[in-house]
């Protein structure tokens, strides 16, 4: 049951720094301006391939200025020069996620070079496919060590300075809710307990600080850990369990993200949107 007065509900609002903008004095925007990320800043780990490069782009495509991290420092550099053709400010910086302090030095450097981080894209992960009985403890905890200690190291380090209208996007996958017919029990596993983390940072931080928290479930895309799978697992396997019949593209997974970073998603919180074709349908 709902108890929150009125007057607590508009205080809320304006904890998430929205009141101006719903109020009937302030600034009207319109449905296309939501989505908008002007003078905003973002965060992209793993920002040196795949869906990293994708992600830092389409941000800046919207409107803000993208801190870009990977361990291979060298091949940042074609991202930040995409980040820059849109006429956005980007910064590349080495960060190993699995190491705390490099985390909190990458957000060092972000508050040094814009005052501000806005978005955090906890993007960085690896994908394993090793049977469960021949699997070692270092492979299973190398898993865990990037794929969940580092997005959550990542939060903690942007959690203690982000403002109210914040957002965190925690890249999980459908392999978090459902199985695909590989043996992945580290990536699994690692992507669940991201589903999980979404929804307890949600609660932790949401009312408190102002900062949504929400995960996206990524189906099969094209890239390049899909292009390693045997073309039968995709033919065979994948393709169809998929509803829509192929594997996604990634402009796809990035109109999500959008939504989800910018005031276009400014009532959600604490949850896992799924997009995958389908794939969790069938």
């Amino acid at each position: 049951m709902l108890t929150h007065s009125v007057d607590d509900a508009w205080a809320a609002i304006a904890t998430l720094g929205l009141a101006e903008k719903l109020s009937t004095g302030g600034p009207v925007m319109t449905i296309l301006d939501r989505f908008r990320l002007e003078d905003r800043v973002a965060i992209v780990t793993g920002a040196s391939s795949g869906l990293g490069v994708t992600f830092a782009t389409a941000l800046a495509e919207a409107g803000a200025d993208v801190v870009l991290a990977a361990r291979r420092e060298d091949r940042l550099a074609d991202t930040r020069n995409r980040v820059e053709e849109t006429g956005r400010r980007a910064i590349a910086v080495r960060t190993d996620v699995t190491r705390p302090e490099e985390c909190q030095a990458l957000v060092d450097a972000a508050m040094r070079a814009f005052d501000r981080v806005d978005v955090l894209v906890n993007n960085a992960g690896v994908g394993t496919a090793v049977p469960a009985v021949r699997e070692t403890p270092d492979q299973f905890r190398s898993v865990v060590d990037v794929n969940l200690n580092g997005c959550y190291w990542m939060a903690q380090a942007c959690g203690r300075i982000m403002q109210p209208g914040s957002s965190i996007i925690n890249i999980s996958s459908v392999l978090g809710l459902t199985t695909a017919g590989l043996p992945q029990a580290a990536y699994a596993a690692t992507k669940a307990g991201l589903i999980g983390l979404t929804r307890d940072l949600a609660q932790q931080w949401t009312g408190r600080r102002g900062i949504r928290v929400n995960a996206l479930a990524p189906g099969c895309f094209e890239s390049g850990m899909t292009d390693q799978f045997d073309e039968n697992y995709v033919r065979h396997t994948v393709i169809p369990r998929t509803l829509i019949g192929r594997l996604g593209h990634h402009e796809e997974l990035c109109t999500a993200l959008i939504f989800l970073a910018s005031d276009a998603g400014s009532y959600i919180t604490g949850i896992t949107l799924p997009v995958d074709g389908g794939i969790l349908a069938t």
